[in-house]
């Protein structure tokens, strides 16, 4: 496993050289993460947590680490991160499941020559 507060410190190091030399591109990303703060529709653990969810989804390790603390740094509990990890898993397995239909759908093509 990494060490997580490590990484989180490293990445943010890195990020902060990006910064230096592509300072647009951490600007527009910086834009695109605050968008939902200024709605305000949901609230900042909700966000929070969906951000966990979908870290996990697109596999993204510097995502967890920022949105693990975050997250816990909002109020969310063990119990709440671990729910909307299981969405995570579901959606993923759901993504299995119709990516798997279409490979029998590609196999029928196939066989039929079409």
């Amino acid at each position: 496993m990494l060490a997580w507060n490590d990484y989180r410190k490293a990445l943010f190091r890195r990020i902060g050289e990006m910064a230096a030399l592509s300072p647009d591109t951490v600007k527009g990303y910086q834009t695109l993460s605050g968008a939902g703060q200024k709605t305000n529709h949901l609230d900042a653990k909700t966000r929070e947590l969906i951000a966990l969810a979908v870290a996990v989804t697109t596999r993204c390790d510097g995502c967890i680490t920022v949105h693990t603390a975050e997250a816990l740094k909002q109020g969310a509990s063990k119990e709440e991160i671990s729910e909307a990890l299981g969405v995570a898993v579901a959606l993923n397995a759901g993504a299995a499941l119709v990516y798997s239909a279409r490979v029998l759908d590609a196999v029928e093509a196939v066989q039929l020559g079409s």
